[in-house]
C-alpha cells in the first residue's frame, strides 16, 4: 500500500520502495555504516538470487504514519550506539525532506560488525 496525500487537483501516492531508496541513500552515506544487512536468512538468500537495492530496509505504514526499520552492518572499532543514532537521525530527515511528510518511528537495527581491509 502506497501512503497518499489529497491535493486540490489530484493525489500523490508514494509507493514503499521509493521510500525505502531514499532511505538506503542516507544509510550507505552515513559514518561507520559498511553494508545494509538481512532481517533474516531467508530474505539473506532470497537477495542473493534477486540484487534489491532497498535490502536491509522495511517500510510500514501504521495508522497513516510511516515508520522504517533499517538493519545495518557497523564498521568495526566505531562507537555502534553513536552510529546506530546517526543513521536513524540521517534517514529520518532526508525522508521527511524528500517526502514533506513526518516520519514516525526509524528502527535501527545492528546486524553485524565489518573489519574493513588496511589500506
Amino acid at each position: 500500500m502506497a501512503k497518499e496525500e489529497k491535493l486540490v487537483h489530484g493525489s500523490v501516492q508514494v509507493s514503499p520502495r521509493a521510500i525505502a531508496s531514499i532511505a538506503y541513500q542516507a544509510a550507505i552515506q552515513s559514518y561507520g555504516v559498511v553494508g545494509l544487512a538481512s532481517k533474516n536468512l531467508f530474505n539473506g538468500i532470497s537477495n542473493f538470487i534477486v540484487k534489491d537495492p532497498t535490502h536491509g530496509i522495511e517500510v510500514n505504514y501504521v495508522d497513516g504514519s510511516i515508520n522504517v526499520d533499517l538493519y545495518i552492518i557497523v564498521e568495526y572499532g566505531t562507537n555502534i550506539k553513536t552510529v546506530a543514532a546517526s543513521v536513524a537521525k540521517t534517514v529520518r530527515f532526508q525522508v521527511e525532506k524528500a517526502l514533506g511528510l513526518p516520519i514516525q518511528e526509524v528502527n535501527v537495527h545492528v546486524q553485524g560488525l565489518r573489519i574493513s581491509p588496511r589500506e
